[in-house]
């Protein structure tokens, strides 16, 4: 019975993640019962959002039922989008879609931020309360703790998606999905649901209809990108996590500045390595399916200029807030002034979007500044239309350094370990400890050597090596396969790590 249990009923200790064992059983399993049904468009369709919901299910528990909630309301609110004659009640609908959601999605992720804020500009003592779990309780005698507030995993993920999809009906991008199991399998996608990319109903919702096809060469490309998802997360970024850079954000003050030091440069390889990574087991899993997500990330520490950084780093999200946030609110079409204001929402409510937390609106704020002074010394710079090696480098070190300063306020807890780093970086580099810091780490430092040497090299390098694996037979992609698996799972922490963006 525990068996049964512990394969069905959600358990908050051990989610269903990528990196469980447990879930390359339940893909190969899902995969299994996937190829008797793929040919036929709507039993596929309907097995594939059963699944989807039991993985959200299995990753977040009840919250599941939020999902379908925001399923239905944003698939209503669609088909009145496109069936209202008038303007007026088309936006109005558009309104409502971004009211709700938006609406759900404060409560549940930043209603202590907004309280506090509230309580320390009026000198309130207001306490957030769980007006769900009183509900739940007095309807069915349950007993969910009411004084706090829990954050599902993804949901700014499936809200930021929804709201695209009302959008994009009104502006007459796409049309409105008729069917509710058709629009329910494009907003609960399970390889992409809880941590992106952020698909737009215009590139998904055509794979709906379409019928199932994968080349020889697509399979090779889906289990590179999912052995290459796999090692970027578990080899390269939870080592550096466990083994060194959670003990240094912890304690700042008990590591001296160049320690501090190395574990900035090893959060911006680890964060790297676990959002990239679980993108690319998301693109693999999901082309084994049938179904194309758009890519995540494109190399963004070799980004030029901050600009550049932020069209390859989480390229969904950056997109996103171009297409409906920056430019509905004016872009660039109304003088410079108005620019750089729209620049600045843009990037301090980027910073809001991944965390109601002062540290994240600064960190957002830091971006904001960087991308305006870049367009200023882009004008003046002698080096920004010089394409030698050596103008090239230096233009990428100091993109990745303020890249990697600015990731203070994003990892720090609070803002005490914030200032407590700063402090160290400042005021207590101690340069005479660097030997005996490299002898005492030098595995970790070997390995976060490795993984920038790996990100820096040449793409079409990089394009060899997958070409390589795509072109050669199945028995031997099989060999490989195994052998990685077993090294990247030798190579695991003793508790597996979550990935870094389901808390956003």
């Amino acid at each position: 019975m525990n068996f049964l249990s512990n394969i069905f009923l959600y358990n908050q200790d051990a989610p269903l993640l990528f990196t469980r064992l447990y879930f390359w059983v339940f893909l190969l399993l899902v995969l299994t019962f996937y190829s008797i049904l793929y040919k036929k468009r709507a039993l596929r369709n309907i097995y594939l959002l059963i699944i989807s919901l039991f993985f959200y299910y299995k990753t977040s528990g009840l919250f599941f039922l939020l999902l379908v909630s925001s399923t239905f309301s944003d698939y209503l609110i669609g088909l009145a989008i496109y069936n209202f004659r008038k303007k007026a009640w088309k936006k109005a609908m558009v309104a409502l879609s971004v009211t709700i959601n938006l609406g759900v999605l404060s409560y549940f992720k930043y209603a202590y931020f907004f309280t506090d804020l509230f309580n320390q500009t009026f000198r309130t003592d207001l306490e957030v309360v769980n007006f769900l779990a009183l509900w739940a309780n007095n309807v069915s005698a349950s007993h969910f703790d009411a004084s706090v507030i829990f954050l599902p995993v993804g949901i700014s993920f499936f809200t930021f998606q929804t709201i695209s999809y009302a959008v994009d009906v009104y502006r007459g991008k796409c049309q409105p999905v008729k069917n509710i199991i058709d629009f329910g399998f494009y907003v609960s996608f399970f390889p992409q649901l809880v941590a992106g990319p952020i698909v737009r109903a215009s590139e998904f919702v055509p794979q709906l209809y379409a019928k199932y096809s994968l080349t020889r060469e697509e399979f090779g490309f889906a289990l590179w990108m999912i052995m290459k998802g796999l090692f970027k997360k578990m080899v390269l970024g939870d080592y550096l996590a466990v083994n060194f850079i959670d003990r240094i954000f912890d304690t700042p003050t008990l590591y001296t500045g160049f320690e501090n030091l190395m574990a900035l440069y090893g959060y911006s390889l680890q964060v790297y390595c676990d959002f990239a990574g679980y993108t690319d087991i998301a693109i693999g899993v999901a082309l084994l399916l049938g179904f194309r997500l758009p890519k995540n990330f494109n190399s963004p520490y070799k980004a030029e200029n901050l600009g550049d950084f932020w069209r390859r780093w989480h390229m969904s999200l950056s997109s996103w807030l171009k297409d409906y946030l920056y430019i509905p609110i004016g872009g660039n079409r109304k003088g410079k002034l108005r620019t750089n204001i729209n620049l600045m929402v843009t990037m301090l409510l980027g910073g809001l979007w991944h965390g109601a937390n002062m540290k994240f609106i600064i960190w957002g704020g830091l971006n904001g500044i960087g991308l305006i002074v870049y367009k200023f010394w882009k004008k003046i710079s002698p080096y920004e239309n010089k394409k030698n090696i050596w103008a090239h480098i230096l233009k990428i070190f100091l993109t990745f350094n303020f890249i990697t300063f600015t990731r203070i306020w994003f990892r720090a807890d609070d803002m005490d370990r914030v200032n407590a780093m700063l402090f160290q970086l400042t005021h207590s580099m101690d340069l005479w400890v660097i030997p005996e810091a490299i002898l005492s780490y030098k595995l970790v430092f070997s390995i976060m050597i490795f993984g920038y040497v790996l990100h820096w090299l040449p793409q079409h390098w990089k394009d060899s090596w997958m070409n390589w694996f795509i072109r050669i037979p199945h028995w031997v992609k099989v060999i490989i396969v195994v052998v990685l698996v077993f090294l990247i799972y030798q190579s695991q922490t003793s508790d597996l790590q979550p990935f870094i963006y389901f808390q956003f």
